[in-house]
């Protein structure tokens, strides 16, 4: 029993998020992909190495590809170590590559990497189907922020 709530804890833990996606896009849809990741990829993901600054998830030729997410190299890897900058391959059911490439293929809507987390032993990525927000939304979601780290001021003031 105590192994089961381990394990579970465990699988589900997140290596990286893409916060300005949340910013950046209203976010409609969700999916589960698997990456097909070279070996020092893997471990220097587990070490924090990877930055999902300007990516995004293109669909091309009927499979889907990772573009612009850097992983830097291993700090232990050889002459082996893995490109930084390449284009990675996104693991997919073929009926959910059809669905997802039709809906970006939409006026407006892009596919954006939300997350990235270890999912029994597995490198997943959880992507989302969105809609870039305009600046008016923006400012709303910064004055929303901003009035709620106000209130949590306020309250541990109160305590002390």
């Amino acid at each position: 029993m105590v192994l089961a709530m381990a394990r579970s804890e465990a699988s589900g833990k997140v290596l990286a998020t893409n916060r300005k996606a949340f910013f950046r896009y209203e976010v409609l849809e969700r999916a589960e992909a698997g990456l097909a990741l070279a070996g020092t990829e893997v471990k220097s993901i587990r070490d924090g190495g990877l930055s999902f600054a300007d990516s995004w998830v293109e669909f091309r030729g009927g499979e889907m590809f990772l573009i612009g997410c850097r992983i830097a190299p291993y700090s232990h890897g050889n002459l082996m170590n893995h490109l930084p900058e390449r284009d990675r391959k996104l693991l997919l059911h073929k009926r959910e590559i059809q669905r997802l490439g039709g809906r970006a293929s939409e006026r407006g809507l892009t596919l954006v990497p939300l997350r990235v987390y270890l999912k029994d032993g597995r490198v997943k990525m959880e992507i989302g189907l969105g809609r870039g927000k305009q600046m008016h939304d923006k400012r709303e979601a910064i004055r929303r922020r901003d009035e709620e780290r106000d209130a949590r001021r306020a309250i541990r003031g109160r305590r002390d």
